[in-house]
């Protein structure tokens, strides 16, 4: 999962909030991919039907997530399928991640039969293990028990990234009719406008979900888009995050030095997503524990890119921890 927060009084920062170059300041914006492996988890009671409506508060703003400059933020990913687990705990991993206070969750989803289920795998599919099981309905009691928020008092958004597993078209057609049903949790595009809500979904997966996104003049997610798009037509307003497989661009894996030449080319390329008020994920990247994980992390911090992807929650917790302490 992924989360951005402000710090309060009352509350610790968030373990997600990274510094800005300072080392001193925590800043929000877009959360930071951690990606942990999922397992056969029990599906949680399904929350109250209706969902809680928007703090009238909110200000539109031109992103989704909205990104001051030049700070940048971090996300932890959680996976809810059913593959070899990472962690040994019983906790579903949406909530795994919220106890980790991470800014964003990733939810793998297949269209079967009308229903969006979730698994990373076919074989794993259980008509039981809905999207709204799994993650719509807990997020909208959570938000509704703290009053409009994912973290009580603070007023950053979760990113939900959920990625289309079956053709794109179809899924995202149920998707859609699904996120219209909770008034006033997602962030929506309006007319030209980006109304932010508590909780920010993001398409990923099968590209077949883009034209029908691009066609609507009202929706309840964005798009996630690739390296490819930077210098498109596409804005943040419709493509907020801009993410692509980290062995397809580098081949630096945090051993050695990181080449000058490779570093130049992360730095412009993340300089020119935030120009235009977009995020940076990479996949793909090394999640072994160790130092070369620790490496590659390190220069993804120093680069300013927006999410870091792992399956260990803890340690990437544990990173940014020590992170912060430098």
């Amino acid at each position: 999962m992924r989360v951005d927060e402000r710090p309060t009084a009352n509350r610790p920062t968030p373990r997600t909030t990274l510094l800005s170059p300072c080392h001193g300041t925590p800043y929000s914006r877009g959360p930071r991919t951690a990606h942990q492996g999922g397992r056969a988890w029990p599906s949680p009671p399904v929350a109250e039907p209706s969902p809680p409506s928007a703090s009238p508060s909110r200000a539109p703003s031109p992103s989704p997530q909205g990104r001051p400059s030049p700070a940048t933020t971090r996300t932890a990913r959680a996976r809810c399928g059913a593959r070899t687990p990472t962690t040994t705990t019983s906790t579903p991993p949406l909530f795994d991640a919220l106890d980790h206070r991470f800014g964003s969750v990733e939810a793998d989803v297949h269209l079967v039969g009308g229903q969006l289920l979730v698994a990373h795998d076919p074989e794993d599919l259980d008509p039981a293990r809905t999207l709204e099981s799994l993650y719509l309905d807990p997020l909208a009691a959570r938000v509704r028990a703290n009053r409009g928020t994912v973290y009580r008092g603070d007023r950053g958004s979760l990113q939900l990234l959920i990625d289309l597993k079956t053709e794109g078209a179809s899924t995202y057609a149920e998707l859609d009719r699904r996120l219209r049903r909770y008034k006033g949790l997602f962030t929506t595009y309006a007319h030209g406008r980006v109304l932010p809500g508590p909780v920010t979904v993001v398409v990923s997966g099968d590209r077949a979900a883009r034209a029908p996104m691009e066609a609507q003049r009202v929706r309840h997610a964005f798009y996630d888009g690739r390296l490819t798009d930077l210098g498109g037509p596409a804005p943040a307003s419709f493509a907020p995050l801009v993410s692509d497989n980290w062995t397809l661009h580098f081949t630096w894996q945090g051993v050695g030095a990181f080449p000058g030449a490779e570093r130049r080319k992360l730095r412009t390329l993340v300089g020119a997503a935030h120009a235009r008020g977009q995020r940076v994920r990479f996949w793909a990247t090394p999640d072994v524990p160790g130092p070369a994980r620790d490496a590659l992390w390190a220069e993804l911090v120093a680069a300013d890119v927006d999410h870091l992807n792992t399956d260990d929650l803890a340690g990437l917790e544990a990173f940014l921890d020590a992170h912060r302490k430098v």
